[in-house]
């Protein structure tokens, strides 16, 4: 918005303006938490904004006249400047006029020679006088002194500027007064109204009575402001009655054109052509100069005329931005439409020249909006993501509408700060991991990692298990994790026998605001060691005893014995078993098949063969190292089972043929025997 205050110079310091809070809608609380900032670009602060009330007062006393020189309309133009969010003001200040100036010449006293010989009406031009004031309070009218040989008369250029002429009204008598002192004062408007004067002295003459006279009052003409040196800008001419010395005619420029214009410019005192002395540093379009034409009588006389000298414009200033404000960094979420910057793009030069395109690459997320006159937002045009692009150098291009067009470009800096909107990232969506039994506690098992492409705290990952029950207990347990590299360990032996895989859960989770986090699954696999030997289920020994197994007397070739049945908690070659018979009480007439565990006989059971036998079977497992069992099982030849077992001493001696039941038998076979014997001895001796 744009706000316009009215203020007279010369207002005392602390007077009030206004209330730039009220006038612009502003809450005047917010004022310095908003950072408010006047920007200005004149080299004094002439006005103060109070933070508390939005108060505006002057600052500095305005002179007038020093700010603005000759213009009509005196403005200061000041921008404020609101952040959070980002807010332009214009505010603009007419400086009006007051009479505080008198109106004063240029030099302390002006001198004429007229000849004694004019005519009344002859007419001399006087000085103007300035005034700094404007309009009512400038020069309105000029007065002489009473005097009986001249007065005042006021005079039209063609431009229509007024300028005072002294009119001979009596004639003149060296004889009687060689000199006439007048005094010139001239008036401005003002109430109450201010004057200056200055002497006039009027010397009499009595030679060269004709004034050169120029052909036109008023000369016009036009140049470009870069023309060099030299240039021809017009050439004046003014002619003289008089013959001789006093009709040759002298230019230059009048006392009363500044000082400046005349290092500018120079005339030729014989030809009157005035050209380009210098750099034509105005910023004025339209230059006035009096030019002087003096014959060269011995009492010269002289006349004058205005020249307006039209400075033509040429693009020779380029664009100039300015960065007024700038907001960096941005954060990556900022939505589309947020202001980053404020620039300011001036062209000095004026008109078409002057007027100024802007624009940026279209190939970043940021456009250039037209704000206040002169005035552009830089904002965001698209979505930003900082782990793509974090920074951008934005080069900002002004080119003029002249011909040929001026270009300037300036790069604005823009770093992406960082929010968290992006998950930690594992590697995977799920992880194996392989251990042996029997581990120690606390050994390393397996080291999880995400990534997070968010910066700072917003990319700090830290780990964690998820609540989870193994086999019946707490996963923790079983694990420990370090939270800040991911690591897992161990903590406690596992055996494979009792547990062979679980899976868990690990989260991992930023340090953002609000935290993000992404969770993966872990399979633990435990691999089997050999660590339990094979368990032998039959046959089965109690109390340390042998077991015994039973075999008819006379069983025949590759009898069943028996089959020795084991088991292994190991897994896979750990519990291949394999059998071996390594003792014997008669080798020859057992065989144990490695594979099955079955005890045969190798032949037919003879009469003669031992009724009782022992073999030990070992049962190994194909483990590194391999771990083995022994049974040791007796064999009792008999056709029925008996009352009680036999004991199988470790002597490992066969149980002999007699027994309790043979010797009777054989005594009483002995006994019948021998009474046969001596029965057919006692017939023998009767029949002899």
């Amino acid at each position: 918005g744009q706000i316009v205050y009215s203020i007279t110079e010369e207002t005392e310091r602390g007077a009030s303006v206004g209330n730039i809070a009220k006038d612009l809608g502003i809450d005047a609380a917010t004022l310095s938490a908003r950072k408010f900032r006047m920007i200005t670009g004149s080299s004094k602060q002439y006005f103060n904004i109070n933070a508390s009330t939005g108060a505006l007062s002057v600052n500095e006393p305005i002179d007038r006249e020093q700010l603005c020189e000759l213009k009509s309309v005196c403005l200061l133009n000041y921008e404020l400047v609101l952040e959070s969010p980002l807010e332009l003001y214009r505010m603009e200040f007419k400086v009006l006029d007051i009479n505080d100036n008198s109106p004063s010449f240029p030099l302390s006293e002006y001198h004429i020679n007229m000849p004694e010989f004019l005519s009344p009406g002859a007419r001399f031009t006087l000085p103007t006088a300035q005034d700094l004031d404007e309009g009512a309070n400038s020069v309105q009218n000029y007065t002489l002194s009473p005097d009986e040989h001249f007065y005042l008369e006021m005079q039209i250029r063609g431009d229509g500027s007024k300028y005072p002429e002294l009119v001979l009204k009596k004639a003149l008598d060296r004889e009687q007064q060689a000199t006439h002192r007048l005094v010139l004062t001239a008036k401005d408007g003002g109430n109450p109204p201010k004057s200056g004067d200055v002497p006039v002295i009027v010397t009499v003459l009595d030679t060269n009575d004709n004034a050169p006279e120029f052909e036109h009052s008023v000369y016009r003409a036009s140049i470009l402001e870069n023309s060099p040196s030299g240039t021809l800008v017009v050439q004046v001419h003014a002619t003289d009655l008089d013959e001789g010395p006093n009709g040759e005619v002298r230019y230059s420029f009048s006392n009363t054109t500044s000082a400046d214009l005349q290092r500018m410019f120079s005339i030729h005192p014989h030809t009157g052509e005035v050209t380009v002395n210098g750099v034509l540093a105005v910023q004025r379009p339209l230059l006035e100069m009096l030019i002087e034409a003096r014959d060269n009588g011995a009492f010269g006389m002289s006349s004058t005329a205005k020249l307006l000298v039209e400075i033509t414009d040429v693009n020779n200033h380029g664009p100039e931005i300015t960065i007024t404000s700038l907001s960096s960094p941005i954060p990556e979420d900022a939505v589309p439409g947020t202001v980053i910057a404020l620039l300011s793009i001036l062209d000095k030069d004026p008109g078409e020249n002057g007027k100024v395109t802007c624009q940026i690459s279209e190939n970043l997320p940021f456009q250039l909006k037209p704000s206040l006159q002169n005035y552009y937002s830089l904002v965001t045009s698209g979505l930003l993501d900082r782990e793509l692009i974090s920074e951008y150098n934005i080069t900002i291009t002004a080119t003029d509408l002249g011909s040929p067009p001026l270009t300037t470009q300036k790069t604005v800096w823009v770093q992406i700060s960082d929010v968290n909107d992006n998950p930690p990232v594992f590697g995977a969506d799920a992880f194996n991991v392989f251990v042996e039994e029997n581990n120690p506690l606390g050994a390393f098992l397996y080291q999880v990692s995400a990534s997070d492409p968010d910066i700072g705290e917003n990319g700090r990952v830290s780990y964690t298990l998820r609540n989870s029950t193994v086999a019946g207990s707490a996963l923790t347990s079983f694990l420990s994790m370090n939270l800040a590299n991911g690591s897992i360990y161990a903590k406690r032996a596992f055996d494979f026998e009792q547990l062979r895989s679980f899976h868990f859960q690990v989260e991992a989770k930023d340090n953002g605001s609000p935290a993000l986090s992404a969770a993966t699954t872990v399979n633990v696999y435990i691999s089997d060691q050999n660590d339990n030997a094979p368990a032998i289920l039959y046959p089965i020994s109690q109390n340390g005893s042998v077991a015994v197994e039973v075999v008819p007397r006379l069983a025949d070739e590759d009898y069943l014995v028996t089959k020795v049945v084991a088991d292994d908690e190991d897994n896979a070659q750990n519990a291949w078993l394999s059998y071996h018979l390594t003792h014997s009480s008669d080798s020859t007439l057992f065989q144990l098949s490695p594979h099955t565990g079955e005890l045969r006989t190798t032949r037919s059971m003879r009469s003669t063969d031992f009724l009782k036998h022992k073999v030990v079977v070992v049962v190994q497992d194909h483990g590194d190292p391999p771990l083995s069992s022994t049974v040791t099982v007796g064999i009792l030849l008999a056709d029925t089972l008996p009352q009680a077992l036999p004991d199988f001493d470790d002597s490992g001696e066969p149980l002999p043929l007699l027994n309790a039941t043979n010797i009777y038998l054989i005594v009483s076979l002995a006994c019948v025997s021998f009474i046969f014997v001596a029965f057919i001895f006692f017939l023998a001796v009767v029949r002899l």
